[in-house]
This record gives structure tokens, C-alpha cells and sequence, in this order.
């Protein structure tokens, strides 16, 4: 039995090194000098996430092996640009992206969702009949709230999100730690959507990426995750790679893969989750067929009786 994502690590960051499968495992290869090369064993079916810098190579044994494990990786290139490479195990069902399908299709239940996540993001209650492009002023308002009490505790001047991939290193540090961080916490997010059988592109606020839903359900933890690692960095004189591991340290204390799995359910299906329900993946013996007036039908049966 693999571990659920709601009790794996949350992620592993690797670079230069050479990732193989041998006979134990997937392992890490670092050359040390001296025609030295250290071995480390990665615990692929506890991990949820890699996060591969451009230092790495993989071999298809490798890659195979965390396929079966259902392990995310993601590839990570230079100036923050990052490509998200999906592996799902066949086992899945696809219980929850149907129900993500449903309410994406549906304009009422599109904006409901995102009224949810509003709602779950702020702690605050807005009122039924609010548009889209209301919500998204509101959450507007609070961001630069958040960043100005953030920079006025750090005792930093007047704080702008600028976020330019072209531009990377020309940024100032607290952008610079936010970038890494949130890239780790997307990693972390898609793993978790995975896991549920989610799909990443289709998003209820963000659209027109393959990352959509991956940046809708990210923006939920940003508050109280990301950004004040990134502000606490604000005069480190390397921000990308402390900003991963601060991150890392806090998400040991916060078990953010249990409350992602639990918010993505109630927000696709409020009610239909208990509160201490950490259930997040029904494996399937069987596939079964779809009849839009009987519903579900077993597979494995020859219907061709039933038409004659």
C-alpha cells in the first residue's frame, strides 16, 4: 500500500545530480570530486512532489518508477520558468474530476466555487449575489492590505508584486524569495490535485493555462505561507534558495497536504465531506460505462443482446 498524499512529504528540491533507478531504488548520484560519486536513496513513494533543477537528469527506469508511485515531478528552469510534468497512477478514479467538470461547465456553479474560495481564503463572508469582477476587486483590496501590513512589520518601504521571468534576478529580494516559494507551493498543489485525480487546467478564477486550478487553489495559503517567509527574507542576500527552505521547515508545522486535499472537496462538493475526513483517492477495480438514464454500468459485458 503507498502512503496517501495527505500523509507523504510535501516536496523534495534536487539539482545537480543524476537520478537512476538501481536495484534498491530510485537514487540520487552527486559528483563530490575526485571522481567521487555519492548515492542517495529518494523515498519516492512518501515524497508528493520533486522539483527538479536544471542541474538534473533522469533516466526512464527512474522516471517509470515514480509513475508507479504517483509521484508529481516538476522540472524547474532558469529565471523561475516552470514546467509541471503530471503522473498519475492507473488505479485512479475519476470520481473528483467529474465533479470538478460539472461545476467548471456550469456558469452558476463556476462562480459558487469561486465565491467558496473567497470565503475560505479571507475568513469572511460576502453575499450571494456578488459578480466576479466584484470578487476580484475585494480580493485586490485585501492583498494590498496584506502587503502593506506585512511591510510595515518588516520595516520595509512601500511593497509592489512584480513578477518578471525575463527579468529574474533584477528583482528585489522579497520578490525574488515569493517567486521560489510560491513555485514550491505550486509544486505542492498540483502533487495534491493529482493525487485526487483533479484536472490542473481547469480553473474557476484563473483560466487559459494548463495551471489554472493549480493557481485558483495556491492563492488559498499564499497569506499565511508564502508571503511571510518571503517579507522575513527581505535583506538575504540569497532569497531564492532560503525562501525553499523556510518554506519547507513551516510546512512540517502547518500539514498543508491534509487541509489542500480536505479544501479542494469541500469546495467541489461542500457537504459531502466530513470535517475529519482525509479520504482523498478511490481506487477503482473495474472500469464501468456511462448510461445517461440507468447511470452506472458495470464494463466487461457484451450489450449487444440488449439492442437486437
Amino acid at each position: 500500500m503507498l502512503p496517501r498524499v495527505a500523509d507523504s512529504l510535501s516536496f523534495l528540491y534536487l539539482d545537480r545530480v543524476r537520478l537512476v533507478q538501481d536495484d534498491t531504488g530510485v537514487c540520487a548520484q552527486i559528483q563530490t570530486g575526485n571522481d567521487r560519486i555519492d548515492t542517495v536513496y529518494i523515498p519516492t513513494a512518501a515524497i508528493s512532489c520533486l522539483l527538479l533543477g536544471p542541474g538534473v537528469s533522469v533516466t526512464t527506469r527512474a522516471m517509470a518508477t515514480l509513475a508507479r508511485h504517483g509521484t508529481s515531478v516538476v522540472c524547474t528552469g532558469d529565471g523561475g520558468v516552470r514546467a509541471y510534468a503530471g503522473i498519475l497512477p492507473d488505479s485512479l478514479t475519476t470520481h473528483w474530476l467529474e465533479q470538478q467538470a460539472a461545476a467548471w461547465a456550469d456558469t452558476e456553479q463556476r462562480l459558487a466555487v469561486a465565491i467558496r474560495m473567497y470565503r475560505m481564503r479571507f475568513d469572511d463572508d460576502v453575499p450571494d449575489s456578488v459578480t466576479l469582477a466584484q470578487l476580484r476587486g475585494m480580493e485586490g483590496h485585501r492583498m494590498k492590505g496584506l502587503y502593506r501590513i506585512l511591510a510595515q512589520q518588516h520595516g520595509i518601504g512601500r511593497f509592489r508584486r512584480d513578477y518578471h521571468p525575463d527579468q529574474w534576478h533584477q528583482q528585489d529580494p522579497v520578490n525574488l524569495a515569493l517567486s521560489a516559494a510560491n513555485a514550491c507551493l505550486y509544486g505542492i498543489v498540483h502533487a495534491a490535485l493529482l493525487a485526487l485525480g483533479c484536472s490542473p487546467a481547469l480553473g474557476f478564477v484563473h483560466a487559459g493555462t494548463q495551471h489554472a486550478f493549480v493557481y485558483d487553489i495556491a492563492d488559498l495559503y499564499k497569506a499565511r505561507t508564502t508571503l511571510p517567509v518571503a517579507f522575513s527574507l527581505h535583506q538575504s542576500t540569497n532569497p531564492e534558495q532560503e525562501a525553499r527552505r523556510k518554506f519547507r521547515d513551516e510546512l512540517r508545522l502547518l500539514r498543508l497536504l491534509p487541509r489542500i486535499v480536505q479544501d479542494v472537496q469541500k469546495l467541489l462538493a461542500p457537504g459531502s465531506v466530513a470535517e475529519d475526513d482525509e479520504s482523498e483517492r478511490l481506487d477503482v477495480d473495474m472500469v464501468h460505462l456511462w448510461d445517461p438514464h440507468a447511470g452506472v454500468l458495470p464494463a466487461g459485458l457484451n450489450y449487444a443482446r440488449e439492442t437486437d
